[in-house]
């Protein structure tokens, strides 16, 4: 009962197969607070080279407030609502495409990007009260809520200690100068941006560690969702036992045939396909028995065999269908099937008196159906 509470228990690391599948389904590591502590320093940074634009954005700005009757009357009022369009595109292109980069940017480092259509489809289950009543009182939520309490705490307390700090240069700011009042501003707005950023720079790391924990542990496996996975991915026991066996059978025949090329020279008869099947079998006359296999093979072997053949002056018989069903029902060392002694004895006493000098039609034989094999080894009936 323990070893089966421990299987179910999610314990183990997610895998590489788990974390790609929760990525098509749209679950990937983000942070809020990584957000928006890197778009705060870009929309600084943008708001920082405002000024070398101010005076050329004043300029066309003051000509939308322009009420002289001939410029009036010269002017179309589409033509002008066309250029204040204008211009708001541009204030929202110069502001925007930085902030959209760093978004870009920031999810690229988090998490990375990732586009998952998955994330896009419809899900009864978000429009069910009950179930986003849960999501908001869940424990996540509750974290989320002591997060967002504590920042704004922790902002809040920072802002009220720099303003009393400088309390001083506030309440008489009045009295000053207009220009006074403004430098004595610029002074103590830095260091307001400052310390908030610093605040929430170590708020967005605290945020980022948070969510890559969450985002681990939910995708977390039970030792038996591993073990399933490891099945699926590489097969079960017993199939790779069966890939195994058949390799080792493979491997064997291999070596086997190998080992078979020094018999070549015996063999009273090499029949091929003419090419792609060769088989060497030997038959002596007046012993009982039926002819032996001494080397066979396919391919590259089977160039080997009627080249060794070729050099040890056996005479090679063409013949597809034979020599196919001799390969694909024989075995090297071993007797040719009885379904095929009539076609070999026939084949065989053509060499032979071939070998003699004496002149003869073609030998006629007939091979069962069930010994027609093409050259994968299927039956061809």
């Amino acid at each position: 009962m323990a070893e089966q509470d421990d299987s179910q228990e999610k314990t183990q690391e997610p895998s590489a197969k788990k974390l790609e599948k929760a990525a098509e389904d749209g679950q990937v590591l983000s942070s809020k607070e990584m957000f928006v502590f890197t778009t705060l320093i870009m929309g600084l940074c943008v708001l920082s080279t405002l000024p070398f634009f101010v005076r050329d954005f004043l300029s066309i700005w003051k000509v939308f407030f322009l009420f002289d009757l001939d410029f009036i009357e010269n002017s179309s009022p589409i033509v002008g609502i066309g250029k204040l369009i204008k211009q708001v595109v541009y204030i929202t292109l110069i502001v925007g495409i930085p902030l959209i980069i760093t978004i870009i940017l920031t999810q690229m480092v988090v998490g990375g990007i990732n586009f998952a259509p998955k994330s896009f489809e419809f899900k009864s289950n978000r429009l069910n009260l009950f179930s986003g009543l849960k999501r908001i009182f869940s424990s996540k939520g509750l974290v989320e809520l002591i997060k967002s309490l504590f920042k704004v705490g922790l902002l809040g307390g920072i802002t009220i200690s720099i303003i009393y700090l400088n309390i001083k240069d506030i309440i008489f700011l009045s009295e000053r100068h207009l220009f006074t009042a403004l430098i004595s501003l610029l002074n103590n707005f830095p260091k307001l941006v400052i310390s908030l950023l610093i605040v929430l720079g170590f708020i967005a790391v605290f945020d980022y560690m948070w969510q890559k924990y969450t985002h681990v542990e939910k995708l977390k496996m039970t030792f038996k969702e591993v073990k399933d996975e490891n099945k699926d991915s590489d097969g079960s026991p017993e199939v790779k036992q069966k890939i195994r066996r058949l390799q080792n059978e493979i491997s064997q025949r291999a070596s086997t045939q190998t080992a078979a090329l020094e018999n070549v020279k015996d063999a009273s008869a090499v029949i091929t396909n003419p090419t792609h099947f060769a088989v060497a079998i030997k038959y002596e006359v007046g012993k009982e028995g039926a002819p032996i296999i001494l080397a066979m093979g396919r391919g590259m072997m089977a160039e080997k065999i009627i080249s060794l053949a070729g050099d040890a002056q056996i005479t090679v018989f063409q013949s597809p269908l034979l020599a196919r069903a001799i390969y694909f029902t024989g075995e090297i060392g071993k007797e040719i099937s009885e379904n095929l002694y009539s076609a070999v004895a026939s084949v065989l006493a053509y060499i032979f008196k071939i070998e003699r000098g004496e002149e003869i039609d073609y030998p006629e034989f007939d091979i069962p159906d069930e010994m027609n094999f093409d050259e994968y080894g299927k039956s061809i009936k």
